[in-house]
């Protein structure tokens, strides 16, 4: 299979998605664009703030895009390339799509409420607590596992050799381990985060106390994104993983409470670009790497872009992760469907779009592009590197060697860009680090703040009168980074993933359900949402048992099995609630 082909394919049918099913789903829903939405309504300055749309789409696109989209179609493709991709490109766009689109909208119609005050006014008290609850332990796995890979990326390493280039370059600082010399690819990045995370404060000033206008504001953020490499090229950080775990913690502790404008929305607004840049330049790459190649018979699989890793793989990718169905589905989450971008819709997208004509482009057409985005991974991944390189860095055979997902891209990518568009692979590699990098480090201070959200909604319910410590920020988010800096210490990234997507996945499906009983409460047509929310709560539970019995209590790993088992009897709760609330007859109110 040439390589451009699942690309094109994929750009075909997200074309036409977002036409007429897109088109379909916002007739259904109603969207209107003469409503006045929260951000107008409720503006404080502080959390609803009015932002015009490409500042929101690039804040909402850069959390909810993270690293997900490229960590889990990089440890799927084990299990060879056909299913990955099928699942990426029919599950993007009848689930994740519809999610993500729901979502917001009815965040939206309800005043900027998060999915779980949604839940309560649609599922009762018992709903409410039940969805807040088992998401903030999916929050605490969404953490815990960017943050090990995020660490794992910051530190990264490579033999100089293996990048082709020679000892004496200058390209990159090196170190000598056991004898290896080896570039510090990880420290550029590194650089650069501190870099556009320092700088931050300053755009998000200019930008929105000042009113600079956002295209100015863009070249700003492009000068600074190149401005952080070529510093991180001359002096890249690199710091022991330990420390760098403390750093993450502290900065996502800080940013938690904080007025969005200073950090999240400046932050999120400049790495969008590297983001958009990387985008461009894998599709430009794929799509030129496999015309201009077409029918030619090189003698590797990027000279000939032809495919390296096998279509099918199934008994090996069983032997690392498990049965295909369910734990494939879960493994591709965020390229696939998402519900940690329900949390976004409703933690902060919601209370900033200026219009609801916007719902569309931001929620649809987002996860589109983070579906173009999860399909270009896949295919770089798969035909950047051969499939033995690839097992070596993502599923390790020496013992103590952690997996490193986003090093095995930014390789794939590397040799791609050089072969495809004459980008020498060290830049690319450079690049595929930096492109993973600021946008998990985004992800994790936008969950600390989500789970902030919700546990603060939480004590209101357990309390009568809530505790002055419990109403702090600083308390609630410290109380969640210190578990997550605890469980990041003891799991790596391949044993945290999938209860990480099992969870995630289900929170998608509770959206889901919540969105049906919403519509049925409005008269309208539900099944787009109940149809895909009954595969997947029949898939991420299923999961959730298999990797309890399987994986977790075979292995001993107590934290994940009390985790395991709590979202286990959550689900099961949440599920019953919601089937006696669709089985009530609805009475019609208007949105």
């Amino acid at each position: 299979m040439n390589i451009a082909l699942p690309l094109v394919v994929t750009l075909a049918c997200f074309f036409l998605a977002y036409r007429y099913y897109g088109s379909f789903i916002a007739k259904v829903m109603g969207l209107d664009p003469g409503r006045q939405p929260p951000s107008i309504t409720k503006k404080d300055d502080v959390d609803y703030v009015p932002t015009n749309l490409s500042v929101v789409f690039s804040h909402h696109f850069a959390s909810i895009a993270g690293g997900g989209p490229i960590l889990g179609p990089t440890l799927a493709l084990i299990y060879g390339f056909q299913l990955p991709f099928l699942w990426i490109l029919l599950g993007c766009i009848f689930f994740g799509a519809v999610h993500d689109f729901v979502a917001l909208f009815i965040s939206v119609r309800e005043g900027g409420r998060s999915m779980a005050e949604v839940a309560r006014r649609s599922l009762g008290n018992s709903g409410f607590f039940l969805f807040i609850a088992f998401t903030v332990i999916c929050l605490v796995m969404v953490i815990v596992s960017f943050l090990g890979a995020t660490v794992a990326a910051l530190t990264s390493k490579y033999p100089l050799a293996l990048m082709g280039l020679p000892p004496d370059q200058t390209i990159l600082k090196t170190v000598v381990e056991n004898g290896v010399l080896k570039g510090k690819i990880g420290g550029i990045a590194s650089t650069s985060v501190f870099i556009i995370t320092g700088l931050a404060p300053l755009i998000g000033y200019l930008l929105y106390v000042r009113k600079i206008r956002s295209w100015i504001m863009a070249l700003v953020a492009v000068a600074v994104c190149f401005f952080s490499v070529y510093i991180g090229l001359r002096f890249p950080v690199m710091v022991d993983p330990k420390i760098w775990r403390v750093v993450l913690c502290v900065y996502v502790l800080v940013a938690a409470g904080i007025p969005v404008w200073i950090i999240l929305q400046p932050r999120d607004f400049t790495n969008s670009f590297i983001l958009y840049i990387g985008i461009a330049l894998m599709t430009v790459s794929v799509l030129i790497g496999g015309i201009t190649h077409l029918g030619s018979e090189g003698t590797t699989a990027v000279e000939a872009f032809r495919i390296s890793a096998p279509a099918f793989n199934l008994a090996e990718g069983m032997s690392k992760l498990g049965m295909v169905w369910p734990i494939l589905f879960i493994t591709i989450a965020c390229g696939a469907i998402s519900g940690f971008h329900s949390l976004v819709a409703g933690g902060t997208s919601s209370k900033q779009l200026c219009n609801e004509r916007d719902i569309k482009t931001i929620g649809f057409g987002g996860m589109l592009l983070e579906g173009l985005l999860a399909a270009g991974v896949l295919s770089i991944v798969a035909f950047g590197i051969d499939f033995a390189t690839y097992k070596s860095i993502v599923f390790p055979s020496v013992k103590g060697l952690a997996s490193n997902p986003i090093l095995a891209f930014a390789l794939a990518l590397g040799a791609v860009m050089d072969a495809a568009i004459g980008i020498p692979r060290v830049y690319g590699t450079v690049f595929g680090i930096l492109l993973v990098e600021g946008f998990v480090v985004t992800t994790l201070d936008t969950a600390v703040r989500l789970c902030r959200y919700l546990l603060e909604e939480l004590w209101a319910i357990v309390f009568k009168t809530v505790p002055a410590i419990c109403r702090s920020y600083l308390f609630n988010a410290g109380l969640i980074v210190v578990v997550c800096y605890l469980l990041a210490m003891t799991n790596s990234i391949d044993k945290v993933w999938p209860i990480f997507g099992s969870a995630n996945q289900l929170i998608a499906a509770f959206v889901l359900v919540i969105a049906g009983v919403w519509l049925a409460g409005q008269g309208k047509r539900n099944w787009f949402v109940t149809v895909p929310a009954v595969f997947m709560l029949i898939t991420t539970i299923t999961s959730l048992a298999y990797l309890l019995v399987v994986k977790y209590w075979k292995a001993r790993i107590i934290p994940l099995v009390i985790a395991d088992v709590v979202l286990l009897a959550l689900s099961i709760g949440f599920v019953v609630i919601a089937a006696k609330r669709l089985a009530r007859k609805p009475s019609p109110r208007v949105a």
